[in-house]
């Protein structure tokens, strides 16, 4: 590789990873101060996860449509585009008045959320070679912790000198300045040009792919448990665990940071070994057992120990998840295989995070949740068995097509 091509690497991939932190400001903040926004707007807890589920719901619809935009218009605009729009609505969201503002901001902000995620990561994977997809998807979340790990520990701070929105404003204007200078020195990938662009018909023959079916469906439980537990873990953690405000902003900060390397270890662990599904598989094991161990701690360092194990897993698998598809497909679907992965994943994290709002209004309590998300961690494993095999059948009939090519 020239120096030149090898310098453009670096600045590009600098810079997505750069915007991409910045983009978890809301999503972050709006779980870790949800005590006080609840306070501030006079919320029940199934309003609350009506709040997230409103951005979800949009956010999982726009994945689609998003990821076939930037198959055929090329991912870097629109990644602009979501960044943008995504830290302007996050800024705004410090400053909304009433419940239905901020039901209408997290709306708004699903749409540019999905545009830059599914640009993002097509972005990511055409700076990186073949042999390492798994390490470019798992960057883009690794990127995204970094950030909230920044809000979780600095944001309790602003609202005991400032107040709950603060955080928001102030965050979100340095990540607008951040976003234009991503348009400013970022630039296309090498391999951008005319054969990339695909068309409806060529989209449509996607969806006929089992493969893309069964990775959906693990992308479901994937992201409804890691949401779910995102989510309403702040609160688990004030009103039934009895930690403080800032003392949960740093054990959630310390989960972030558990999570982001974590992201990129399980990534190179599964372009390493060649074995993405074994990846999956173990990471659900550990997940199913940490779950439920939440509810379970009675003590606080065991529950601080529980909540890292189960950060370290959480995520290990989403680039081997996200890796799948490209690696049965190819990079000219990488797009709409992302968006399709992430779409089914926000239907699970919109499912769970609002059910689990209604657990606790009727229950009284997050324990039935968290052993719903337990069980749905145990149900995900013979998935990820018909799934290996299915990517083995693959790979053996590519190694066939090599073979008879050569003869």
């Amino acid at each position: 590789m020239c120096s030149s091509v090898k310098k453009d690497r670096i600045q590009n991939i600098s810079l997505v990873i750069l915007c991409r932190s910045f983009q978890t400001i809301a999503q972050g903040g709006i779980a870790l101060f949800l005590p006080l926004i609840r306070e501030a707007f006079g919320l029940s807890f199934t309003q609350a996860g009506a709040l997230s589920a409103a951005t979800i719901l949009t956010y999982a619809l726009m994945q689609i449509p998003a990821g076939f935009l930037s198959d055929r218009f090329g991912p870097r605009r629109l990644f602009f585009i979501g960044v943008l729009g995504t830290t302007i609505l996050s800024l705004t969201f410090g400053l909304v008045s009433e419940y239905w503002q901020a039901l209408g901001n997290q709306i708004l902000s699903g749409f540019f959320r999905a545009v830059f995620f599914v640009s993002g990561l097509t972005l990511l994977a055409a700076w990186f070679p073949p042999n390492r997809l798994a390490t470019a998807m798992a960057l883009s979340l690794a990127a995204a912790y970094a950030g909230e790990m920044f809000m979780d520990i600095v944001g309790p701070l602003l609202v005991a000198q400032f107040n709950w929105r603060f955080p928001f404003i102030a965050f979100s204007s340095a990540g607008i300045l951040v976003s234009f200078t991503f348009l400013r020195y970022s630039k296309d990938p090498p391999e951008a040009s005319g054969h990339q662009r695909i068309g409806v018909r060529e989209m449509s023959q996607f969806f006929r792919h089992k493969i893309v079916w069964l990775c959906a469906l693990m992308q479901f439980i994937r992201l409804g448990v890691m949401q779910g537990i995102a989510f309403w873990l702040p609160s688990f953690l004030i009103e039934e665990k009895g930690l403080s405000l800032y003392l949960t902003g740093f054990v959630i900060a310390f989960r972030a940071m558990a999570i982001a390397p974590s992201s990129v270890l399980g990534a190179y662990t599964s372009d390493k070994i060649k074995n993405p599904t074994l990846v999956i598989g173990f990471s659900l094991i550990v997940l199913s057992v940490t779950t439920a161990w939440l509810v379970l701690a009675d003590s606080t360092a065991i529950l601080v120990s529980v909540i890292v194990v189960n950060a370290v897993f959480v995520q290990f698998y989403f680039g081997p998840l996200f890796s799948i598809p490209l690696e049965a497909l190819g990079m000219r679907t990488a797009g709409i295989s992302s968006g399709f992965s992430n779409f089914f994943a926000n239907l699970g994290s919109l499912s769970f995070v609002y059910i689990l709002g209604i657990l606790k209004d009727t229950s009284g309590s997050f324990d039935t949740g968290f052993f719903a998300l337990a069980a749905s961690c145990f149900i995900g494993l013979p998935f990820t068995v018909l799934l290996s095999r299915m990517r083995k059948k693959i790979i053996a009939r590519e190694v066939l097509a090599s073979e008879s090519t050569n003869l």
